[in-house]
């Protein structure tokens, strides 16, 4: 125990004296670029290490990542930190506070917030032939131009852009170690999915001081939450306004149902507009959908209003002219395979009641004459007959009139009914043919969608079929 205390003991002091050595005020200065001279190149070799996509806003188009950068210089003989390992206890590494030494200030261009470096400087670790190791981490919220045409189910492309702040080509030349970022220690996110992470080295032929270290994000969106919270509610709400042409245009609720379904459809086109960025470059793929379902659902509240009116429109008030009789009521009806009942039940209540007329008229007339006979000796008594019969002949003349004026109002409100019925079938014959073109044409955009197949989706299905169902239904 007492020697592993003195070996202890005597490592810390060897310690002690080689960061006293190196960082001598004397022989080291940190604000010096560690070159022998002024034309040698100081080589910085960077390397990207995602530890976590924290969030994608889509609105601000910003990207937040937490992520670990590996620089290593090498390639260049600091005599400043430099040592014999023999000298110091054959200790060849050395760990040293990285504000104490001189640092390439490399930093991220396309920031969006102002933070240009690291979050943390860790310390570095100094081997005994100059070479510096540094590994600081940071969290870069840095400018991501969101592509939002096939949201939700796009995949984008962000970037990150390094570069020393001060120091160009001509005294710090960037080298690429890895032509891909390292995932070793990367925590997966839950919204988004890695696809790729390539790095380049990008180089400017008008600038032969210009170098910067490039690293594309390309990640695709997980539309599963989407799909379950906005697509899947949207359709079936669209869904619920072709039964609106079912409604009999008795039924109070055709224009409440229609109404509903048109602000239902405007609360998810806002919901978009809160999520998707501001731009006017392209529109997305569900708003398209959302848009053009508005349309047809507007279209509908038309086509009811008409219906309606001409449903409760009164022959006192309106008068049907002759070729709406000849075109919806005669040849309408039977391309749509319409019957109208309403005729021959008006026609057989017409025949019931003139044979209860026929059989009143006989029996008063038999009680009459048989009056008649026996009162003929008296004037007083024929006159008074004659007068009776014609009164009652008078009254069943007026009833007639007044039977044969109700029929004909009553058949003129039967055509307003047969001529609103006729619209409304043809509206609901025709109408859902621009709601499965839409949908085909859904689906022919759900083309375009890149690696489209990867989420499950496919045109001749016509939605996602989700892992977890495996349904073979079209949203």
């Amino acid at each position: 125990l007492a020697r592993s205390d003195f070996l202890r003991g005597l490592g810390t002091d060897t310690e002690e004296r080689l960061v006293e050595h190196l960082l001598d005020p004397s022989r080291y200065n940190k604000l010096i670029r560690p070159a022998t001279n002024g034309s040698e190149l100081v080589t910085v070799q960077l390397m990207v290490s995602l530890a976590q996509l924290i969030s994608v806003h889509e609105r601000e188009q910003i990207m937040t990542t937490n992520v670990w950068l590996t620089q290593v210089r090498l390639e260049w003989e600091d005599y400043r930190l430099t040592w014999n390992p023999e000298e110091f206890d054959d200790m060849k590494k050395v760990r040293l506070p990285s504000k104490h030494i001189w640092l390439p200030d490399v930093v991220l261009y396309n920031n969006a917030d102002g933070m240009y470096e690291v979050s943390f400087y860790s310390n570095a670790v100094v081997s005994y032939d100059g070479s510096i190791f540094w590994l600081p981490p940071a969290i870069y919220k840095s400018a991501c131009k969101i592509e939002v045409k096939h949201f939700p189910f796009d995949q984008q492309n962000c970037t990150m852009k390094f570069r020393s702040w001060t120091y160009d080509r001509t005294e710090i030349d960037l080298v690429l170690k890895s032509e891909v970022a390292s995932l070793d220690d990367f925590t997966p996110s839950g919204e988004w999915d890695i696809i790729a992470l390539p790095g380049r080295r990008n180089e400017n032929p008008n600038d032969s001081t210009y170098v910067d270290i490039t690293y594309d994000f390309i990640i695709r969106r997980k539309p599963l939450f989407y799909t379950i919270n906005l697509i899947i509610p949207c359709i079936l709400i669209t869904s619920l306004a072709i039964l609106v042409f079912y409604l009999p245009s008795d039924c109070g609720e055709k224009m409440t149902l229609c109404i509903s379904v048109l602000l239902a459809l405007t609360v998810f086109l806002l919901l978009i507009s809160k999520i998707v960025p501001p731009t006017s470059l392209d529109v997305p793929l569900v708003g398209k959908y959302l848009m053009f379902t508005m349309v047809l659902v507007t279209f509908s509240i038309v086509t009811s209003v008409c219906v309606l009116n001409v449903h409760h429109r009164s022959p006192t008030t309106h008068t049907m002219p002759p070729w709406v009789k000849v075109v919806f009521l005669e040849k309408l009806p039977t391309l749509l395979f319409l019957k109208q009942p309403r005729q021959s039940c008006a026609r057989q209540q017409l025949r019931q009641k003139r044979q209860s007329q026929e059989r009143a008229l006989s029996s008063f007339f038999l009680k009459g004459g048989a009056r008649s006979c026996t009162c003929y000796a008296n004037p007083l008594s024929q006159a008074a007959t004659e007068q009776e019969a014609c009164c009652c002949g008078l009254e069943e003349a007026i009833d007639g009139v007044r039977f044969i004026a109700d029929h004909m109002k009553s058949e003129d409100n039967d055509q307003s009914v047969s001529l609103a019925r006729g619209i409304g079938r043809e509206t609901r014959t025709y109408a859902p043919r621009p709601w499965r073109i839409a949908w085909g044409g859904r689906g022919g955009s759900l083309e375009a969608v890149p690696n489209l197949l990867e989420l499950g989706f496919s045109a001749e299905s016509g939605g996602l079929q989700l892992p977890e169902f495996r349904s073979q239904n079209a949203l």
